[in-house]
């Protein structure tokens, strides 16, 4: 194993990075989106419940399933493993997010109107900040799943560490084959815990000091 690593590392490093880009960007744009669909579910009630099912429903397709639909639309690459990533990584920011934003006051919300705020600045200093720790939560809940359906996105040749267990896999039988999963397998698992340690941090840094738990 010493040796496999010290003969790789450089590459190991380079789809180490490659891994973590794709997640943080991916996790960055599906919080976007994820607010925006939150926001307009808890503006139209009647969609909160459309949106809980998608999100429930959505998380039980199976991620090479996915994938493999997405191969003959968008072509191999980057660009389905993007796509992939995003699609699982809405789910549980979108979920925490509507609860997050149903759990404020609706007092707070009416007296910050009445001091003359306009419905964006609610949004950003009153709704936003008081559900910030929910909508965290299914942040870092999203970062570590897109942590393995990254690995997914080795399938169609996407970035990523997922090519070290692929190759690992379809190598049964030869030398290397198990160093190749288990170094794939063991990164993805750092860069995990790396990844949720800054984002607790991050949360610290973020939520106001009367409402951290």
């Amino acid at each position: 194993m010493t040796e496999f690593i010290d003969s790789r590392w450089q590459d190991i490093l380079f789809r180490s990075y490659q891994h973590t880009s794709l997640v943080i960007q991916a996790v960055i744009l599906a919080t976007v989106i994820a607010l925006a669909l939150a926001v307009l579910v808890t503006t139209w009630r009647p969609l909160t419940p459309v949106a809980n099912a998608l999100s429930a429903v959505g998380l039980t397709i199976p991620g090479l399933a996915l994938l493999g639909l997405m191969i003959p639309i968008v072509g191999i690459g980057t660009l389905p493993s993007v796509i992939i990533v995003v699609f699982y990584a809405v789910l549980p920011i979108l979920r925490n997010a509507v609860v997050g934003l149903d759990s404020v006051s609706p007092e707070l919300v009416e007296a910050a109107r009445g001091q003359g705020m306009s419905t964006v600045a609610v949004f950003f200093r009153v709704r936003l900040p008081l559900a910030w720790p929910v909508i965290l939560t299914g942040v870092r809940v999203s970062t570590q799943m897109s942590m393995g359906v990254a690995a997914i996105a080795a399938y169609a040749l996407g970035p990523g560490l997922g090519s070290y267990i692929f190759t690992g896999l379809s190598q049964i039988g030869n030398a290397n084959a198990l160093n190749y999963a288990l170094v794939g397998t063991f990164a993805v698992v750092v860069l995990a815990l790396i990844l949720d340690a800054v984002l607790a941090l991050l949360g610290r840094l973020t939520t106001s000091k009367g409402i951290r738990a």
